[in-house]
C-alpha cells in the first residue's frame, strides 16, 4: 500500500533511539525527507548514515537540539526550514521523565518537566503550523504513554503531564482540521526499547527479583504474551501521518498488544 509519503517533509523528535528512531526509519523507507532531532549529534549522525543507506530516496538531515534549550530548538527548526523548505509532518517524541510517586518530585522538577513535556513541543507545533496551513496539509502525532489511559505506578510526572498534552492536542485537532491538518496521539504499551529496559531494571532492583522475572510478569499481563517491537509501533505512526489517514484526527491509537484494560 502506497502511503503517499514520498517527498513529504518530516521532523522527528527523539530520533536518536527507541520509538523516535524507529519512526524516522519507517518514514525514510517510505521515501519521506526526514530531519532527525535529539540532543546527541554524534548518535544522530550514525542514524543519518543508516537512513541514507535505505532505498527510500528521501533526504536525511540532522537537526541537533535540546528541548530544554528554547534557542537551540528554534535554531534547529530554522535549519530544517532552510534545507527542506518546510515541515509537513511533525512527530513529537519526548524522553521519559524521572520516575516517582505522586509525592516524590519537587516543585522544581515539576517545572522542568513541564517545560520539556508541554511547552517545548507546543512551541515546535506553533513553528510548523503556518507552513502546514499554507499548504492545506499537515500531520502532527504525539507519542504518549499508556499512563494517559491507565496511570502507571511510580510514573506520576509522565501520567500527569502527558495527559495534559493530550488534552491540548485534542483541542488543536479541532482548531486546525479545516486547514487539512490532523493531530493524533499514539500510545505504546510494553515496546522493547531502552526506556522500557531501564524501567524493568528499576522494578527488578526495588522488588529484589531478576530482570527476567520482571519481564515474565509483564508478559503475563499482555494478551499477546510478548513485548512489542519498535518497528510495529512505527508502522502505525507512519499510517497516521500518511495520505491514507486524512480523515483521522483527534484520536488516541493504542499499540499495546491488548495490555491496556480500560475501554
Amino acid at each position: 500500500m502506497d502511503l503517499g509519503l514520498k517527498g513529504k517533509r518530516a521532523l522527528v523528535l527523539g530520533a536518536s533511539q527507541g520509538l523516535g528512531r524507529a519512526i524516522a526509519t519507517e518514514l525514510a523507507q517510505e521515501g519521506a525527507d526526514v530531519a532527525l532531532m535529539a540532543r546527541r549529534e554524534d548518535v544522530l549522525q550514525q542514524v543519518k548514515t543508516e537512513l541514507d543507506a535505505l532505498s527510500g530516496g528521501g533526504r536525511i538531515m540532522v537537526a541537533q537540539a535540546d528541548l530544554a534549550d528554547e534557542a537551540s530548538v528554534k535554531t534547529a527548526y530554522q535549519a530544517v526550514q532552510g534545507s527542506f523548505g518546510g515541515v509537513d509532518i511533525l512527530v513529537l517524541v519526548s524522553g521519559g521523565p524521572p520516575p516517582g510517586g505522586a509525592e516524590a518530585p519537587s516543585s522544581e522538577v515539576w517545572r522542568q518537566q513541564y517545560e520539556l513535556l508541554m511547552l517545548a513541543p507546543m512551541a515546535l507545533v506553533k513553528m510548523a503550523l503556518p507552513g502546514m496551513k499554507a499548504n492545506h496539509w499537515g500531520r502532527i502525532i504525539t507519542v504518549a504513554s499508556s499512563g494517559i489511559v491507565q496511570p502507571i505506578p511510580r510514573l506520576s510526572i509522565s501520567n500527569t503531564l502527558r495527559s495534559g498534552f493530550v488534552a491540548w492536542s485534542k483541542t488543536l485537532a479541532s482548531d486546525v482540521a479545516a486547514d487539512g491538518i490532523t493531530a493524533n496521539v499514539i500510545v505504546p504499551g510494553r515496546i522493547a526499547t531502552d526506556r522500557v529496559a531501564q524501567l524493568d531494571q528499576g522494578n527488578a532492583t526495588r522488588s529484589g527479583i531478576t530482570v527476567d522475572e520482571v519481564k515474565a510478569q509483564s508478559r503475563a499481563k499482555i494478551p499477546m504474551g510478548r513485548y512489542g517491537e519498535p518497528r510495529e509501533f512505527a508502522a502505525m505512526a507512519a499510517f497516521l501521518v500518511s495520505e491514507r489517514a486524512s480523515y483521522v484526527t483527534g484520536s488516541i491509537v493504542r499499540v499495546d498488544g491488548g495490555l491496556i484494560t480500560a475501554i
